[in-house]
C-alpha cells in the first residue's frame, strides 16, 4: 500500500509536502505513511482514495483496478 500512495504521488509530480498540506498535516507525518513506518488512518485512506480518483481498495492492494467503484454519497 505504501507503494502505491507513493506512486499515485509521483505520477502527478506532487511533493510530499503537497500531499500533507491536502491532508492538513505534517510533511514528516505523511512520509511515515509512504514508508510504512505508520499505519494510515481510514479517515486519510477515504481521503487520498477522493483525491486520486481511486478506491481504497486500489490503495491497500486489495485490486489492481485503479478506477474507482461507484461512491455512495
Amino acid at each position: 500500500m505504501y507503494q502505491r500512495i507513493r506512486d499515485l504521488r509521483e505520477d502527478r509530480d506532487l511533493t510530499q509536502t503537497q500531499i500533507a498540506k491536502i491532508l492538513n498535516m505534517s510533511q514528516t507525518g505523511y512520509s511515515q505513511y509512504e514508508i510504512g513506518k505508520n499505519d494510515i488512518p481510514t479517515k486519510i485512506l477515504i481521503e487520498l482514495s477522493e483525491f486520486y480518483n481511486t478506491s481504497v481498495d486500489y490503495l491497500l492492494g486489495l485490486t489492481n483496478e485503479i478506477k474507482p467503484y461507484k461512491r455512495n454519497k
